[in-house]
């Protein structure tokens, strides 16, 4: 599906390329993301194409020359979030070029170009292109007061090129896109194409631009990262890993999710020997029934899940283990669902996320029977959230009175205290404010931090210096 510009509340016409670059400031960009890791990849992406032409990646979207929202589609709430972002946004700055951007424009562009709070929609199939539009669409709307010059060795760049946005102390690097797997319920394969991988080398120069960036992690995002390097001679994801610990200073390295059946011994023997790698390993369940996971087309079955979960405990103590479940696929009926429930309690997650299915146009679970009224859908998250509610808290209080390295990043809100994230992905907040003012900054540095209570959803820590 082609970009469809619009501005002002009409079509126009702007041909794709790269612009050139700019000499001074010009103007102002914010670009917000919602979804997943590889999302924000792209966006952190993004960010470094308006830098090299001359704009200011800003927070406030009401100083916005331009705004940028990555959007996310996975479900219909999130394409309803997106609606209301990208109105929020024009309310707060009637003046921008309000840009809609990524999965939800690739799966539905003529719904989002048919939004008064639009003016340029852009898929993943033009996102290499989405700067170079919202750049012209913008020198358009202010004339002769942007000065370009042709010459530029910034533009172009390397196209996979890390960059932060801003307030962000981990970097996300994409080495792979697209899904080649077409579970039932899924869009991604439609709106991020077939599998591809990011040659080695290149994912190298982008950790080692992180670093220089002040970066103090690195994750590694995709689709399907358990796949990567198997359309590039050599590569596979347990070299790339060794690499990076190898040849990069980055001082954590994290994977960002893995398939229960691509985790296996010789890929978590690394962890053994790299402290620089997190023990956190997101695997996605989906569902905890057998029958459901058969009508999904996932490749896998609880067993060879539980034998997954139980080979990481065993070879990386500590680890945090993360899932995604869908509840109320078509045909869960009350027996899977309590498999389901009672599979998933079984695992003892550090942290769940679990969502109602939502029908999908394009996929085949869409097509399927039995699906399921919206009041049991309801009702079953409800359970679910009890449970996981549970689980999370339970592997929390399993961590109290222990040490880990935790990156701090900054305060949360106005006048609030430092939180950061422990190597296995757990929330802390700085135990006192007495502590953090006789201490020096701590943002974007790794201390040990003692683990002291928890408080609600977060962990009360005490750095140790």
């Amino acid at each position: 599906m082609p970009y469809t510009p619009r501005q002002e509340g009409q079509l126009i016409t702007l041909a794709s390329g790269n612009p050139e670059a700019a000499t001074g400031l010009v103007g102002n960009v914010v670009i917000h993301t919602h979804g997943c890791k590889l999302n924000q990849a792209d966006s952190s992406n993004l960010a470094r194409r308006f830098r090299h032409a001359g704009y200011r990646v800003i927070e406030d979207v009401r100083e916005a020359d331009i705004y940028v929202l990555n959007t996310c589609t996975v479900t219909a709430t999130a394409d309803s979030k997106a609606r209301q972002t990208l109105r929020a946004a024009r309310r707060a700055n009637p003046d921008a070029i309000v840009v809609a951007a990524g999965c939800y424009p690739q799966r539905a562009a003529e719904e989002l170009a048919q939004m008064p709070a639009v003016n340029l929609v852009v898929g993943n199939e033009e996102k290499e292109d989405l700067a170079a539009l919202a750049i012209r669409a913008h020198r358009e709307r202010t004339g002769p007061t942007l000065e370009f010059q042709h010459d530029n060795p910034a533009w172009p760049y390397d196209s996979f090129a890390a960059g932060n946005l801003p307030g962000r102390t981990r970097a996300m690097v994409k080495i792979q896109e697209g899904c080649d797997q077409v579970c039932a319920y899924c869009i991604v394969p439609r709106v991020r194409g077939r599998e591809r991988s990011i040659p080695l080398e290149q994912i190298i120069r982008q950790v080692r631009r992180s670093v220089e960036e002040g970066c103090q992690e690195v994750v590694l995002t995709g689709t399907q990262l358990g796949t990567y390097g198997f359309d590039l001679p050599g590569a596979n994801l347990n070299n790339l890993v060794r690499r990076i610990l190898e040849e990069t200073d980055i001082a954590r390295l994290r994977v960002s999710s893995l398939q229960p059946q691509e985790v296996d011994e010789d890929l978590l023997r690394i962890w053994a020997g790299h402290p620089r790698l997190c023990p956190h390993f997101h695997v996605p369940l989906q569902s905890g029934s057998d029958t459901v996971l058969k009508a999904m087309r996932r490749r896998y079955t609880t067993s060879r899940f539980a034998a997954t979960v139980r080979l990481i405990r065993a070879l990386v103590p500590g680890a945090g283990i993360t899932t995604d479940l869908i509840v109320g696929f078509p045909g869960e009926g009350d027996r899977e669902f309590g498999d389901s429930l009672a599979f998933a309690s079984e695992m003892e997650f550090s942290d769940l996320h679990a969502f109602p299915y939502s029908r999908r146009p394009g996929t085949s679970a869409s097509y399927l029977e039995g699906h399921v009224a919206n009041q049991v859908k309801r009702e079953r998250m409800r359970q679910i959230m009890q449970m996981a509610r549970a689980s999370f808290q339970d592997f929390r209080v399993s961590l109290l009175g222990s040490t880990r390295p935790v990156l701090w990043e900054g305060k949360e809100g106005k006048g609030g205290r430092p939180r950061g994230l422990t190597d296995n992905y757990v929330r802390v907040e700085m135990e006192t404010s007495e502590f953090e003012d006789r201490s020096p900054d701590l943002t974007n540095k790794i201390t040990p931090a003692f683990l002291a209570e928890l408080k609600g959803d977060i962990i009360s820590a005490r750095p140790v210096l």
